[in-house]
């Protein structure tokens, strides 16, 4: 499997971490399930951000939207209370009920609290539709058991391209999917990692920009674009060992935007753009403590341009893994999306 970095494509000056993904940042764990079969094709992504209880210890959380034709649940709460509670599940836009009642299900097996002692649960599952192009998306493919599986598995390492829920998608009308890339940000004394994990689904041919360079355009002398308007979407996951307020998470969320536009993406009017970020550091407690007075740690504002960099610089790459990272694919109809991967080497 080929990255960014494998043709030479240097995106950005700040150092990344050892894997260059989101799994750099301790404790971060991913699931994915994969259903390839002709015109099935889709699947499920988790990202578990903590090794322990996220409804117990809550991440801080923030999320924006770029472009709000999107289907995903459990943005509202997250929004009004700055927390994230549950894993992140990423799917196909007809599978986002049926992930949430798996997710759910996830969650009161290991919580027996929920509903009895204390409130409910609000699940975080995120969409892109890859039934446009690719996946047969009226089979309902995706099962409770699927997503079920999906949560069970905790790999460290996180696997990129048409795996899981990428596994249909299309982005500038090649082949899109999972992507993922780190950054390292040395503030005083103190390193943080910030990393971005992208569904991506999104662009028209034309547009395409890699690193500066307008492949969209080359690729067109040989081929036609389909593509009229820009009609698909992507999912931004940012994740960060940085002490920040939900404030502090919505700001860099809103940065991300630039590290898309980078790519050439216009968020089409049609397009689900849309942003979550949460920070593995300063975790709130569920369950109400002795004192109602809550110390927690923050990075001083002054220092947020660090952030804001590495976020634009890891969502950019992100995006270009991805696209390098997912192979040529044949769906319902016998459709192809071809990768990105392979026209860089037919146009080298």
């Amino acid at each position: 499997m080929a990255y960014a970095r494998d043709f030479d494509i240097q995106i950005g000056k700040r150092p990344t971490g050892p894997t260059n993904s989101m799994a750099d940042i301790d404790g971060l764990s991913f699931g994915h399930v994969t259903l390839s079969d002709g015109a099935m094709q889709t699947g499920v992504t988790v990202v578990h951000p903590t090794p322990d209880s996220v409804f117990q210890k809550k991440c801080v959380a923030a999320c924006h939207v770029i472009n709000g034709f999107g289907k995903s649940i459990g943005l509202m709460q997250l929004e009004e209370l700055g927390q994230l509670e549950t894993p992140i599940v990423l799917t196909n836009t007809l599978s986002v009920g049926t992930a949430s009642t798996a997710l759910v299900k996830h969650m009161l097996d290991g919580h027996p609290a929920i509903g009895e002692t204390t409130g409910t649960v609000n699940p975080i599952v995120m969409e892109c539709n890859d039934g446009a192009y690719l996946n047969d998306i009226r089979g309902l493919h995706v099962s409770e058991d699927h997503v079920l599986q999906a949560l069970a598995h905790h790999d460290p390492h996180l696997a990129q391209g048409a795996v899981g829920a990428g596994t249909g998608m299309s982005s500038y009308g090649l082949k899109g999917g999972i992507g993922s890339s780190s950054r390292i940000v040395e503030i005083g004394p103190h390193s943080f990692t910030l990393a971005a994990t992208t569904l991506c689904n999104m662009g028209r041919l034309p547009d395409l920009m890699v690193n500066g360079r307008p492949i969209g355009a080359e690729i067109l002398t040989y081929q036609e674009s389909e593509q009229n308007a820009e009609l698909g979407s992507i999912i931004i996951l940012l994740a960060t060992d940085a002490p920040l307020t939900s404030r502090q998470l919505k700001r860099i969320c809103k940065r991300a935007t630039a590290g898309l536009a980078r790519t050439g993406t216009q968020f089409g009017s049609g397009s689900g753009d849309v942003v979550l970020g949460f920070s593995t550091a300063g975790r709130l407690p569920h369950d109400a403590p002795d004192t109602p007075i809550l110390t927690m740690e923050m990075l001083h504002e002054d220092q947020l341009d660090h952030l804001f960099s590495a976020t634009i610089e890891a969502v950019e790459e992100a995006i270009l893994n991805a696209l390098f990272a997912s192979k040529t694919t044949k769906g319902k109809h016998d459709r192809v999306r071809e990768s990105l991967a392979d026209w860089w080497l037919k146009l080298k």
